[in-house]
């Protein structure tokens, strides 16, 4: 094993030893090569997250054919343009966040006969520039989701404001839930997902704490 994969193996570990057994580790690989996600396939992990479509496209096909078992999950924004791809090759969506992507997914859950677990997100720090139903208004897009478009909404997502305590935001988030009847909260990253385990987390998205740091490209 090399050191990159034994250092990716020990943080999978510890991490897991921190959560309850309710609670799903999903192993954020965006801009992380094949031989990553690889290493910690090798070191139990199941669950793999990604921010683009297109990235995702071009990273797992092979690595599926080869790694039985993988789920993959969408935790970044998704395009309507990109809503025929993401159904494609996704296994849940954590972005659902407007009624014009509710309309498309549903249009094409039909198109593909594939129905993938869905997760609203609810912006509920309000910020302007996040994606994200406000919280005021997510039980009514709840409704019109389940009811009215059939989709299959199993819980809802959010990633709190950078400069706040991220508790509140994982309470708020645990509360509409529990009045909605939904069971998965996707919620926690590398910096508080101990924090979002206690409020009830089933999923959190932990992506440097397993890789290390990232080096985007240049813009």
């Amino acid at each position: 094993m090399s050191d990159s994969a034994s250092t990716i193996a020990g943080a999978i570990h510890a991490i897991r030893a921190t959560l309850p057994a309710s609670t799903t580790l999903i192993a954020v690989a965006k801009t992380f090569p094949a031989s990553a996600v690889e290493a910690a396939y090798a070191a139990g992990q199941r669950h793999f997250g990604e921010n683009r479509v297109q990235e995702a496209m071009e990273k797992y096909p092979a690595l599926r054919a080869s790694h039985p078992g993988m789920v993959l999950h969408l935790i970044g924004p998704l395009q309507t343009n990109k809503v025929k791809q993401a159904v494609a090759h996704f296994d849940v969506i954590h972005t659902l966040d407007r009624p014009k992507l509710a309309e498309e997914l549903a249009k094409e859950f039909a198109r593909q006969e594939r129905r993938l677990p869905c997760l609203i997100q609810v912006n509920t720090g309000e910020e302007p520039q996040k994606a994200g139903v406000a919280p005021l208004e997510a039980d009514a897009f709840i409704r019109d989701c389940r009811d009215r478009l059939g989709l299959p909404v199993v819980g809802l997502m959010c990633i709190p404001p950078a400069d706040e305590e991220p508790a509140p935001h994982f309470a708020l988030l645990r509360k509409i839930a529990e009045r909605n009847g939904l069971a998965d909260l996707s919620m926690g990253m590398s910096g508080d997902y101990e924090i979002a385990a206690a409020f009830g987390a089933t999923y959190i998205r932990v992506g440097s704490a397993i890789f290390g740091g990232r080096n985007y490209p240049a813009a």
